[in-house]
C-alpha cells in the first residue's frame, strides 16, 4: 500500500517527509492503508485524527486535484453507487431539509462569527475588487447584488436562506425596500429578527418551497447547493410563481463543472454539509428552461479562495477561546474544511455563480449586471 500512495502523490509532486509546504508528513503508518483504501474520506478522516501533517494544505490538494487524483478506478467506484443512491431517494426532500440546519448552520453562532466580517456576518463569497480585506469585500459583494437587481426603495425583496440577515439588513438600511427572509435555521432566525429589528424586515421560519406571495426581486445566496438535482425545477418553478412579471431573479450558488446526482466529496458530506449537492450550469439552465432569460452568468470562484483563506486566518486567531467549547480533533476537522475547499476553487474545480434571470416574455430590458459596486 505504502509503495502506491506514494506513487500516486509523487504523480502530483507531492513527497512523504518532503521538504515543499505541501509535502505530507505521515504520523501513523496506518495512513497509507486507510487511505488507500478510504481515499478522500480516509484522508480527511485521518487528518482529524492527527495520522499527518502539512504545512500547507491548501496546496496540497490543489496538487492532488489538478493531477486528477480524484478521478482514480477506487474513487469513480465510489462516485458510482452515490450517483445511484442520489438517484433512488430524494435526499433533500421536504422532510429531510432539517438535516442541513441541524447538523451545520444551528452547530453554534459563536464558532461561525469568530471568522466571518464582523458587520453583515456573510457565510458566502466575498467580491475582492479593489481590496484585500475580507469586511470590504464582502460590502462590496452585497453591493453588486442590489446592482445587480437593480433594488430600490419601492421594492419588496425576497431572500430565499436568508442566512443571519446581513444581506435583508443591507439592503433595507442602504437601499430602503421591504424584505422578507425565508430560512430553516433556528440559530441563524433568531440572530436575525434581532439584528434586523426597527428594520421593514420580516423573517419566516419555513421550507423554500411553502413560499407564498408576489415579490419585486428575489434572490438567494448559498442556498441552493442545498436543493438537490431532484428538487431544482421545484425551486425554480418557486421563485418564478412568487416574481412579479417585470421582476429580477438572482441566483448565487456554487456550482460544479460537471453534472452529478451523487453529493459532494465524501468528508464534506458526512462531516460538513450532510446531503448538500452542487449544481452544473446544466443542471440549472434546465431547471430555469421555460420559466426565466438568463440575463448574465457571472464567475466569481477566484474570489472564494481568498474568502476561505481569510475565514482561515480569522479562525487561526480565534482559536484560543473557541477551544474552552470545541475539542482539537473539531478544529483539525474545521480547518481542514477550510482549507480543503479554498484549494477546489484555486484548482478551479469548483465555481462560485451569479445568475441573473428575468421571466421569460417579461420584455423588460437586460439588467444592470456589471460595474454597479456602490458601497454607499
Amino acid at each position: 500500500m505504502e509503495k502506491a500512495v506514494r506513487g500516486v502523490l509523487e504523480h502530483a509532486g507531492i513527497q512523504i517527509d518532503g521538504p515543499n509546504p505541501w509535502d505530507i508528513h505521515v504520523r501513523d503508518p496506518r495512513w497509507y492503508r486507510r487511505v488507500w483504501r478510504e481515499r478522500s474520506l480516509g484522508l480527511g478522516e485521518s487528518y482529524m485524527d492527527g495520522w499527518w501533517e502539512c504545512e500547507r494544505i491548501d496546496e496540497l490538494v490543489v496538487r492532488l486535484l489538478r493531477a486528477g487524483v480524484q478521478t482514480t478506478p477506487l474513487l469513480r467506484a465510489a462516485a458510482v453507487l452515490a450517483y445511484g443512491y442520489g438517484r433512488l431517494r430524494n435526499l433533500q426532500s421536504k422532510a429531510r431539509a432539517h438535516i442541513i440546519a441541524d447538523r451545520h448552520y444551528n452547530i453554534g453562532n459563536d464558532l461561525f462569527f469568530s471568522f466571518l466580517d464582523p458587520e453583515y456576518k456573510q457565510y458566502s463569497c466575498a467580491y475582492f475588487d479593489g481590496t484585500d480585506r475580507l469586511e470590504e469585500a464582502q460590502v462590496n459583494k452585497l453591493a453588486l447584488i442590489c446592482g445587480k437587481l437593480e433594488l430600490s426603495k419601492d421594492d419588496h425583496l425576497l431572500d430565499i436562506g436568508s442566512g443571519w440577515g446581513g444581506l435583508a439588513k443591507y439592503a433595507a438600511e442602504r437601499v430602503g425596500c421591504r424584505v422578507t427572509g425565508v430560512n430553516i435555521s433556528q440559530e441563524q432566525l433568531g440572530y436575525a429578527e434581532t439584528f434586523c429589528a426597527d428594520l421593514p424586515v420580516t423573517f419566516l421560519n419555513q421550507d423554500y418551497r411553502a413560499i407564498d406571495g408576489r415579490f419585486d426581486k428575489i434572490v438567494s445566496v448559498g442556498m441552493f447547493e442545498h436543493v438537490g438535482h431532484r428538487n431544482y425545477r421545484t425551486f425554480m418553478r418557486t421563485a418564478h410563481r412568487c416574481l412579479t412579471d417585470d421582476g429580477i431573479f438572482l441566483l448565487h450558488t456554487i456550482g460544479a463543472n460537471r453534472s452529478g446526482t451523487g453529493g459532494t466529496d465524501p468528508w464534506i458530506s458526512k462531516y460538513i454539509f450532510p446531503n448538500s449537492m452542487l449544481p452544473s450550469a446544466a443542471q440549472i439552465a434546465r431547471a430555469a428552461e421555460c420559466l426565466f432569460v438568463m440575463e448574465d452568468w457571472h464567475n466569481l470562484g477566484p474570489h472564494y479562495d481568498k474568502t476561505l483563506m481569510a475565514w482561515h486566518a480569522n479562525f487561526q486567531q480565534a482559536w484560543p477561546r473557541l477551544a474552552e467549547k470545541y475539542d482539537e480533533r473539531f478544529k483539525r476537522m474545521w480547518e481542514y474544511y477550510l482549507l480543503v475547499c479554498a484549494a477546489a476553487f484555486r484548482a478551479r474545480n469548483i465555481q462560485l455563480w451569479q445568475v441573473v434571470m428575468t421571466k421569460q416574455g417579461s420584455g423588460r430590458r437586460q439588467p444592470r449586471c456589471r460595474g454597479t459596486v456602490q458601497a454607499a
